[in-house]
């Protein structure tokens, strides 16, 4: 009996054929990447039939998730090294105590709840790696299971964006290869048309929450379309927003910047959240370009949870702006902060940029000798980040149990020198509107 010649067939290296796939999902292989044209170790993430032949998901172990894409069987090549010996189980790693309570990373119901916070603790206890970008984050890859970026384009106000990352938006957006957000409400639509009806209907273009911070005009005598310090064109405002009071809003931010942060895994539960939206202001209404979230009451000493910049804002120093915002904040409310780890790789060259140029400027300033304690209350900074910081520059020494920091004004200097030139958009504290949240005080027993 003749063989059906209509069974689907994948191409493999060498012009042979076969009915069946030639990789896997989960399988390990290498490939010849499209952004470098360069041989990479990748691990198979899905598969799909197409146009008569497989082709295949795939995430590259040696980069970032935003460069995951679809490649043809004939890039793909076997890989015969010899497997890497993996990192410690969740499940299978020891309890770490917290306030006299054992936390197991896999409690179940019966068990203690494990939240944010003790997740963090267990992480730092047992040197858990991190998944890679700032803010919310998992254990393992079974907390971040690999997966296939769904929307690959979304147009958000004049700009259109390829977006990085999988989110879960619900279906049938989900499904979507293109979505239309509103730039005001962040509501998101799979037609054009309809967002266009949906804009002709808005009166209100601005966060729902309180304008707190609006950039400084030019000062006087100076022309109209002058920059520098706090003064910005197009000028810029600041809104805080409550998770609890607009949580379809901060529900939608959260699901828009999961296209753009690997890390993130808070889509619903915004409610213990403030989000800080950072907007363009024109005559047309308020355009968001980044924000930054924190826990509204926290016990450690986060100022910062999660961070974004959108992807048509970046390089313009909105994202350093965002940074020095959260640390004004600290110094309302007299408390040290340093952002939610793990950082990103992004999210970490920012900080350490900010914390490097905030550190030099006050060494630049200070006559003899200062102490770690009086940077970290002059900048807000945390102490541990002075100290990695100050470490990487060069700056400072351990000698008998205590790091003092060894300020070479030349060095300080040439440091600096790397730093003077760049555009930097200082945050204006007299435009701040703003006072910290009340802490609830104890009630005293009867």
């Amino acid at each position: 009996m003749a063989e059906d010649d209509s069974r689907p067939f994948t191409r493999q290296q060498g012009g042979a054929s076969t009915s069946q796939p030639a990789f896997d999902p989960g399988q390990r292989a290498t490939c010849i990447a499209s952004f470098d044209g360069q041989q990479h170790p990748i691990e198979i993430v899905d598969k799909r039939f197409e146009r008569g032949e497989y082709v295949y998901y795939v995430h590259y172990l040696d980069r970032d998730r935003r460069l995951d894409e679809w490649v043809s069987a004939d890039k793909i090549g076997a890989w015969s090294v010899t497997p890497r010996p993996s990192l410690a189980r969740v499940d299978t790693a020891p309890s770490v105590t917290l306030g006299g309570e054992l936390l197991s990373p896999t409690a179940d119901g019966n068990n203690l709840k494990v939240t944010r916070r003790l997740k963090r603790k267990y992480e730092e206890a047992h040197h858990l790696p991190a998944d890679e970008h700032g803010g919310d984050h998992g254990h393992d890859k079974e907390h971040h299971p690999l997966r296939v970026k769904n929307i690959q384009v979304v147009e958000f106000g004049r700009y259109e964006m390829d977006t990085w990352y999988y989110s879960p938006f619900p279906e049938p957006y989900a499904s979507s290869t293109k979505l239309y957000l509103c730039e005001y409400t962040l509501k998101y639509f799979r037609k054009k048309k309809t967002l266009l009806r949906h804009l002709a209907k808005l009166d209100i273009r601005h966060p729902p929450g309180d304008e707190i911070y609006r950039s400084p005009p030019p000062p006087p005598g100076q022309p109209p379309n002058y920059t520098g310090g706090a003064v910005t064109r197009p000028p810029i405002s600041v809104f805080e927003v409550d998770g609890k009071k607009a949580k379809v809003y901060c529900q939608n931010l959260c699901l828009l910047s999961k296209l753009f942060l690997d890390h993130k895994t808070l889509y619903y539960d915004v409610d213990p959240f403030l989000f800080y939206v950072m907007c363009e202001r024109d005559q047309h209404g308020y355009h968001m370009v980044g924000y930054f979230s924190k826990e509204k009451s926290c016990m450690e000493d986060y100022n910062l949870a999660c961070i974004l910049t959108l992807p048509a804002y970046q390089r313009k120093g909105y994202g350093k702006f965002l940074i020095a915002f959260a640390y004004e904040l600290s110094k309302r409310e007299g408390r040290v902060g340093t952002p939610e780890r793990p950082l990103s790789d992004l999210g970490a060259v920012s900080f350490r940029s900010y914390w490097t140029r905030m550190l030099l400027e006050q060494l630049r300033n200070v006559k003899g000798d200062v102490s770690i304690k009086e940077m970290s209350e002059a900048t807000m900074i945390r102490g541990q980040d002075i100290v990695d910081t100050l470490q990487g520059l060069g700056l400072i020494k351990y000698w008998k149990g205590t790091h003092l920091i060894h300020a070479d004004p030349r060095v300080v200097q040439e440091h600096w020198a790397k730093f003077a030139h760049q555009r930097v958009i200082d945050v204006d504290s007299a435009c701040l509107h703003w006072q910290p949240l009340p802490t609830p005080t104890a009630r005293k027993r009867p």
